[in-house]
C-alpha cells in the first residue's frame, strides 16, 4: 500500500514537471519574433493587435544601431526594428543615426567623410561608458541577420535612395523592409525605382495625412500625438493603413515609472496600433498582459 502511494506521488511529480516544461517552452515560443504573423497583421489596419517596434533596436542596456539590439529584438518578440541608415564617404550603406560617429563609438568624426574602414577600425559604445565588441553594422549585415525574422523599418538619414532599394531587394527582404521618411519627394524616389516598394510618409496634419494616402496608398502612416484624433485615424484606417505613433521621450520615461496604462490608452484611444518605443521589453509586457498584442 505504502509502495503504491509512492509510485502515485512520483507520477504526479513527474506529471508536474513535465507539465512546467512544455509551459515554459510555449511560452518562449510565443516571445519570439514570428515574421509570418507580423506580416499579415501588418496588412490589417483595423486589427486590434498592437504591433510594437524597437526604436534603433531594443538598445536599453546595450547598443542602438547595433546587432546586439538588433538580436535582441527579436528575443523579445519585437514586430518590427526601426534602424537609421547612412553612407559613408566610399559609399558603403552602414546603421548610424547621427551625423558623426563620436556620441555611438569609440571614434570620431562625420560619416560622410570617414571610410567603411576608418569607420569599423572603432567600436559602439554607450552611456556611461560602456564599450561593445562590435564595431559600427553595415546595412548590409543587418539585414542578413533580419531577414525571415523581423520586420523592419528603414529610417533614411542618408540620400542614396538607389543604394537601399539595390541592398533590400538583393537581399531578400523587400515584404519585411519598408522606407520612412518626412521628405515625400525621397519616398517618391524609391518608388521610382521599385513601385512595389513598401514606405511609411509622415503626416503632421489630416490634410497631410490625406496627402500620404492619395500619394503612396501605404500600409502605414506615421501620426504624431498632436493630431491623434479619430478624424486622422478613420480616414487612414478607411484606406487600410496602419496607425504608427510614438512613445518616445516622455512616455516612455512613464512606462517606465509604472504609468505605462495610461500612456497606452491615450495612444490606441482613436485607433493606433503601431508604437514605437525605446523600451519594446516593457510595453510588450504591458500589451500583452491587456490581451493587445499576440
Amino acid at each position: 500500500m505504502k509502495i503504491t502511494k509512492y509510485v502515485i506521488v512520483l507520477l504526479v511529480f513527474f506529471l508536474g514537471v513535465s507539465c512546467v516544461k512544455e509551459k515554459e517552452v510555449s511560452v518562449k515560443k510565443s516571445a519570439t519574433t514570428d515574421i509570418t504573423e507580423t506580416l499579415s497583421e501588418f496588412k490589417n489596419a483595423n486589427s486590434n493587435n498592437i504591433l510594437v517596434a524597437a526604436h534603433r533596436g531594443a538598445h536599453m542596456g546595450n547598443f542602438e544601431n547595433s546587432i546586439a539590439s538588433t538580436l535582441k529584438s527579436i528575443e523579445l518578440g519585437v514586430d518590427i526594428i526601426e534602424v537609421d541608415v547612412k553612407t559613408t564617404k566610399d559609399g558603403y550603406l552602414v546603421l548610424m543615426h547621427d551625423s558623426s560617429i563620436d556620441r555611438t563609438t569609440t571614434g570620431s568624426g562625420k560619416v560622410e567623410e570617414l571610410t567603411l574602414a576608418e569607420i569599423k577600425a572603432f567600436k559602439l559604445k554607450g552611456p556611461y561608458g560602456r564599450v561593445s565588441k562590435e564595431p559600427v553594422p553595415t546595412f548590409k549585415e543587418f539585414l542578413k541577420v533580419v531577414k525571415g525574422k523581423i520586420m523592419v523599418d528603414v529610417d533614411m538619414k542618408t540620400d542614396n535612395v538607389r543604394g537601399l532599394v539595390k541592398a533590400v531587394n538583393e537581399y531578400g527582404n523587400k515584404d519585411e523592409v519598408f522606407y520612412f521618411d518626412n521628405d515625400y519627394h525621397q519616398l517618391q524616389s524609391i518608388k521610382s525605382l521599385d513601385t512595389s516598394a513598401q514606405l511609411m510618409p509622415r503626416a503632421y496634419s489630416l490634410n497631410m495625412a490625406d496627402s500620404a494616402v492619395v500619394k503612396f496608398n501605404p500600409r502605414v502612416v506615421h501620426i504624431d500625438p498632436s493630431f491623434n484624433t479619430k478624424e486622422v485615424c478613420d480616414l487612414l484606417k478607411e484606406n487600410n493603413a496602419r496607425i504608427w505613433i510614438n512613445t518616445l521621450g516622455e512616455k516612455d520615461a512613464e512606462i517606465r515609472y509604472g504609468n505605462g496604462e495610461k500612456v497606452i490608452e491615450e495612444l490606441i484611444k482613436n485607433g493606433a496600433n503601431i508604437i514605437q518605443t525605446d523600451e519594446p521589453e516593457m510595453l510588450l509586457e504591458l500589451l500583452r498582459s491587456k490581451g493587445l498584442h499576440q
